[in-house]
């Protein structure tokens, strides 16, 4: 009697993209092993879980596509195969039930990572998932065997199909640091460079304006640049300006100082004061308070606010005191910065640019047969919301079933030859 061997898959790399692939690949009837460099999984996951671990978004699910910008139409079939809900379905299976929060962002009810990612790797052990970890990939040998470094030193393994899911390049120390880059650019890929997405921007504070409010955070503020705007939080760093607000336009933040150098964003301090408001508030009278305790009382502006009207009005002649409620009102609604490059990638929650999606099928198959690529290593990028695990959930799945296909449609081939 013959015995039937199942189709061997490695996965390299365990974050989100990697581990659903290999659930997918697994319920199709794969042998499936998770490689992995870290010592144990889904680090940079639970890192994301620090924050209440924003799962999906529930918005409408063209708004949630659009999202994606240039990178739409690549993802949507992905996304639409495995939407928001699907995502909520597969947590609640896991035993970790969801919630929508007030912004419309999708949580677990733990609102942590932890208990879902040991449910998830308890399931996959159920399934036949092995992991492998402390390997890292450095490429493909010259018969196109799998080559990973491992705590006995190398090893060669020649997989049936390999998923290709090593993450970005942002938070290197948790294992995602864009080494997979050069081994791709030798076999031929094309990957756009990796840039730093959802990240902070260098801002050239004066020394004191950066020594006095540096870590203080900027509430309940509107950001706009170029026809485009956010609300939300930041906060002063050494360098610059981060937060959530500035996250949700990195992308076309960091596009303009590509182009010129520098983009100028305009901050609104107190976003909900129409400016008639506002003036009618900056013109009561002052008597004989200072004018940072006017502002404070009268508009509601903390120190750091008011220390940033000060900082913008160092490059002109103008002063705070000399100028009419008008002007005044017209500046804490539009307040200039000037933004002269991003923060370092590494200290970035995520990564632009990647393997280009002209290098692969419908499938996320490269065009090196047998090979697949999810998750963050593709030439993608989205705000944070929900929207980037969404996506490396959904390519991650899509992954698995492109692979699943390939595989069964090899061995309909190999049936027929014999």
């Amino acid at each position: 009697m013959s015995v039937i061997s199942l189709p061997r898959v490695a996965v390299i790399g365990a974050g989100p993209a990697g581990l659903m692939a290999a659930e997918v690949l697994a319920a199709g009837g794969a042998a499936v092993t998770v490689y992995d460099r870290m010592p144990s999984a889904g680090r940079k996951f639970l890192l994301a879980g620090r924050g209440g671990l924003n799962l999906t978004h529930s918005e409408d699910l063209e708004r949630l596509l659009g999202r994606y910008g240039v990178a739409t139409e690549r993802l949507r079939a992905a996304i639409e195969a495995f939407p928001p809900a699907a995502v909520r379905a597969w947590s609640e299976a896991l035993g970790q039930p969801t919630f929508v929060g007030s912004s419309g962002r999708v949580f677990p009810k733990a609102f942590k990572a932890s208990p879902l990612l040991r449910a998830w790797l308890r399931r996959l052990g159920a399934a036949g998932v092995n992991l492998a970890l402390r390997h890292h990939w450095v490429g493909w040998d010259a018969r196109g065997g799998v080559l990973l470094d491992g705590p006995q030193g190398s090893v060669t393994i020649n997989p049936d199909a390999t998923v290709l899911a090593l993450g970005g390049a942002s938070w290197p120390r948790l294992g995602s640091d864009g080494g997979w880059v050069a081994p791709l650019a030798r076999a031929g890929v094309a990957v756009a460079p990796l840039r730093p997405a959802n990240c902070g921007f260098v801002v050239p504070w004066s020394d004191v304006f950066r020594d006095r409010f540096h870590g203080q955070p900027l509430k309940r503020i509107a950001l706009a640049f170029d026809g485009q705007a956010a609300r939300g939080e930041a906060t002063i760093t050494q360098t610059g300006l981060e937060g959530g607000a500035v996250y949700a336009l990195s992308g076309v933040l960091r596009a303009a100082i590509e182009a010129s150098g520098e983009a100028v964003i305009h901050i609104a301090l107190r976003p909900d004061m129409t400016a008639a408001d506002l003036v009618r508030r900056l013109a009561a009278p002052r008597a004989k308070q200072s004018l940072s305790s006017f502002l404070r009382k009268t508009v509601k502006l903390s120190p750091v606010a008011i220390g940033l009207l000060h900082e913008a009005t160092q490059a002109s002649s103008a002063r705070l005191t000399d100028m009419d409620p008008a002007a005044l009102a017209g500046l804490i609604n539009a307040l200039p910065v000037r933004l002269i490059g991003t923060a370092p990638l590494a200290t970035a929650i995520s990564t632009a640019g990647g393997i280009a999606f002209a290098e692969l099928d419908p499938s996320f198959m490269l065009r090196r047969p047998g090979v697949f690529v999810a998750g963050e290593m593709l030439d993608w990028e989205a705000p944070t919301g929900g929207y980037l695990l969404q996506a490396s959930f959904a390519t991650g799945a899509a992954v698995g079933r492109g692979a699943t296909q390939w595989l069964e449609a090899r061995a309909r081939r190999r049936s027929v030859i014999v």
